[in-house]
């Protein structure tokens, strides 16, 4: 019976997480866990355990007699989860060029090629498709301490990513990014991924930190997450 739950509420994990980065349960709102177990037919135990797991992840909040909340953005934790990035990434996925295989390769560009096709159509799942787009560049260095490590971190970021692709234009000029560090991922050229990675990151969290900045003055009082 315990393994039963426990993949239950992996489930859960699962469904909960996909509906935060997506943007489907907004920052600073609540979890209604009554309607939320109901809608999926399943008891508060698991979903509570879910949901402790996913407060554990940095997405959720949880406060005394007000059980959890979605977390809101703001510039602190983009300033951390985005310089941890520069640190542990770019020589990763240098790292990860030099050992890729064709396979390896191949499923990197077929990534960015679906996520082209998302971004120009505007569909569903830019931001999963992005996060697996990176963690594809760097899965083959088999580092897997590092790896886990920023495996979270993209978690962390998504809604980040998610932010910093609204104003007009700015889908395309990160998969321009995209598609100039996958050459040079390709071609083994590392001082050039490095580069490459350093600058893509760098530029995310330069734009992040005017756009939550901007946030924070249009909404004074707000609640950081």
């Amino acid at each position: 019976m315990s393994i039963v739950v426990r993949n239950l509420s992996e489930q859960l994990v699962d469904l909960v997480r996909d509906r935060i980065l997506t943007g489907a349960v907004a920052p600073g709102r609540p979890i209604r866990q009554d309607a939320l177990a109901a809608e999926l037919g399943v008891s508060k135990i698991p979903l509570r355990e879910a949901l402790a797991r996913l407060e554990e992840e940095g997405l959720l909040a949880s406060q005394a007699n007000r059980g959890f909340t979605v977390r809101a953005l703001n510039t602190a934790e983009a300033e951390e989860v985005f310089a941890l990035r520069l640190k542990l990434e770019p020589d990763l996925a240098a790292l990860a060029s030099r050992a890729a295989s064709s396979v390896d390769q191949r499923a990197a560009a077929d990534i960015l090629d679906r996520l082209d096709v998302l971004t120009d159509s505007r569909g569903e799942g830019v931001g999963a498709f992005n996060r697996a787009f990176h963690l594809a560049l760097l899965r083959p260095a088999r580092r897997p301490v590092t790896f886990t490590i920023l495996e979270r971190l993209h978690v962390l970021s998504e809604r980040y990513v998610r932010k910093h692709l609204e104003p007009l234009g700015r889908d395309e000029r990160a998969n321009e990014e995209h598609r100039e560090l996958l050459a040079a991922w390709i071609a083994r050229d590392e001082p050039r991924v490095t580069a490459l990675a350093v600058s893509h990151i760098g530029k995310t969290l330069d734009d992040l930190r005017v756009q939550l900045n901007a946030n924070d003055t249009e909404t004074p009082g707000a609640a950081p997450g």
